[in-house]
């Protein structure tokens, strides 16, 4: 049994969001969550990621479907900057 889950109503009680949002994050597999005993859990290893989106999403009014895309467009920079480093690396072993 993992001890790294967080009780969904007990986080959108302490952020005042809607336990709805996280529930729907969850649909979209934007985070992962379990039900357990009919109580919703999320992966404490997540709350960054669920962060970011409740800022998105209340902050900046950016639906569901529009912080999946900025999600992939942030993974494939992370991916495009890993490989720029790699690729630094290699010039750097051959000079």
């Amino acid at each position: 049994m993992r001890n790294d889950l967080i009780i969904i109503d007990d986080y959108c009680s302490h952020c005042h969001i809607e336990p709805d949002f996280v529930m729907m994050l969850g649909e979209d597999g934007l985070i992962d969550v379990e039900v357990k005993d009919n109580i919703s859990y999320f992966p404490a290893d997540q709350l960054a990621e669920l962060e970011r989106y409740t800022h998105l999403y209340y902050d900046l009014s950016i639906n569901i479907a529009g912080i999946d895309a900025i999600r992939h467009l942030l993974n494939r920079m992370e991916e495009m900057q890993n490989e720029i480093r790699r690729l630094q690396n290699e010039l750097r072993f051959y000079k």
